[in-house]
């Protein structure tokens, strides 16, 4: 099984949702898999690798299994394993979930439509999970799915998810996945309607400080009109996760695996559009990272970012046209998009240090540096300002610092010229003394003046010249579906 580095506390990562010790409400558990086995409706294979077979269990506790259950199955074994299942590099990882989910619920089907199919919805259900081992120190984590017939003789649908188990004590890790898994079948088969709700359900019985849920994919034709990215979204919405990851063609891609192994940089906007300038910031910003020998060689990850707050600002919803018109501008960009909890810059750099050994550079403009050194917004730390920058700097990330005009005299700042306030001077120029801080000097002067806000207005009043402010494939985009209030010349 796949081995990782051992995860920090999650009080240190996630929001104050994660450290909650209540129980969610939702329907038992057992009365989930008792209304499961009573329904003649569903049939099909429970298979499990690794982390005990919890799913199963569930229903041969409530009763009535035989109604539900084909085959249940684990091939522990990696030799065995393989053997059903064919060979794979990774047993923790979607592409072995999938193919024990097409293999299981194809027998189902091979073997049992011709006395059972006119009437019978089949589904495999699959898990494969390492738990904390004997030893610790592992990456508790896993993938689950469930593929199924909506309707007799109907296409199959799937959901698959990745979850990470938070408990310290491995029974308590398998106690938690059980339980997932009987939501993810009872959400699969009687809340399929209400993909909200469904991703709510996923830890009734449980609290986020118990089960993370990183990613979140449905598919088929009982979900052909759910967008995965607002999945994801909802996932981070409700506090199931911290962050959730969108590829350029706009897929939502699990986390861990796309910052694994990579050097990260990463600019966090509100990207309303993405102009100009937060494309040559990543760019100048690439060129620097590249220069330094801890990143030469290694594969890079740019990373462009989003903030829950950022998306509330104004609400407690998120307007999720608004949403998508942002990610799907930044995909047209070639971006991949990460959507996180981590308000706070140096949370986010926890979060991205835990799952990537390698170099971590933030992309920031001058003001949102000179807002880093307002002491009142590290009050909540026990050791304020002082305590926030030695969890941001340490593991030596750097800060890529782009230049600001000043709007009164046109006089141009960087971070070179940046003053703080007396009391912090010598703290700022400790860490730019020792590296902290890189002004990005490749920067074009005529994208100094160019505002996120502006050109939001330009784009609402009908004024043109907004189009040379953003890349050529976003203003595309913008006239093509009408985002942020365009009417048309």
């Amino acid at each position: 099984m796949m081995l990782g580095v051992t995860p920090p506390p999650p009080t240190a990562l996630h929001s104050s949702a994660r450290t909650s010790a209540s129980v969610a409400l939702g329907e038992d558990t057992l009365q989930k898999a008792l209304r499961i086995n009573l329904d003649p409706r569903w049939y099909g294979t429970v298979a499990e690798i690794g982390a005990g077979q919890e799913v199963a269990r569930w229903f041969f506790r409530a009763g009535g299994a035989a109604g539900t259950i084909a085959k249940s199955m684990s091939a522990y074994d990696m030799a065995v394993s393989d053997a059903v299942y064919g060979r794979s590099e990774r047993y923790v990882s979607r592409g072995r979930l999938q193919a024990m989910l097409d293999h299981e619920l194809d027998l189902d089907i091979d073997r049992l439509t011709t006395s059972r199919g006119d009437d019978t919805c089949f589904f495999a259900f699959a898990d494969t999970v390492v738990a904390r081992s004997y030893r610790g120190g592992n990456e508790c984590h896993g993938w689950m799915g469930v593929k199924f017939q909506a309707h007799p003789r109907d296409e199959p649908s799937q959901v698959v998810l990745h979850v990470r188990m938070l408990d310290d004590d491995a029974g308590l890790q398998q106690e938690a996945l059980g339980i997932v898994g009987v939501n993810l079948l009872h959400a699969a088969f009687f809340e399929r309607d209400e993909p909200g709700r469904f991703v709510a359900s996923l830890l009734d019985r449980l609290s986020t400080g118990r089960i993370e849920i990183d990613m979140i994919s449905f598919s088929g034709i009982e979900f052909r009109r759910v967008d995965n990215r607002l999945m994801a979204l909802e996932l981070v919405h409700l506090g199931l996760s911290g962050v959730a990851m969108f590829g350029p063609d706009r897929q939502v891609i699990q986390p861990s695996e796309a910052l694994r192994k990579h050097a990260v940089l990463v600019e966090r906007g509100s990207f309303r559009p993405p102009t100009v300038v937060n494309m040559d910031m990543l760019e100048c910003a690439r060129e620097e990272f590249e220069r330094d020998p801890a990143v030469a060689g290694r594969p890079i990850l740019t990373l462009t970012e989003l903030t829950m707050r950022n998306l509330l600002a104004g609400g407690q919803d998120v307007d999720r046209r608004d949403f998508l018109a942002r990610v799907d501008l930044l995909a047209a960009c070639g971006m991949t998009v990460l959507i996180s909890d981590y308000y706070e810059y140096h949370r986010l750099a926890a979060y991205l240090a835990w799952r990537t050994s390698e170099r971590i550079g933030m992309v920031m403009g001058v003001p949102s540096l000179r807002d880093l050194f307002d002491e009142k917004d590290h009050a909540h730390m026990p050791g304020g300002i002082l305590e926030t920058f030695g969890r941001l700097f340490k593991n030596e990330l750097k800060l890529f610092v782009y230049p600001m005009q000043d709007l009164d005299d046109g006089r141009v700042v960087t971070v070179d010229d940046l003053q703080v306030g007396p009391e912090l001077q010598p703290l700022f120029d400790y860490l730019a003394g020792r590296g902290s801080f890189v002004h990005l000097d490749g920067y074009k002067p005529e994208y100094l003046p160019i505002l996120s806000r502006d050109v939001l207005r330009r784009i609402k009043d009908g004024d043109e010249s907004w189009t040379s402010m953003v890349p050529p494939a976003v203003a595309d985009l913008i006239r093509e579906r009408c985002f942020f209030g365009y009417s048309g010349a």
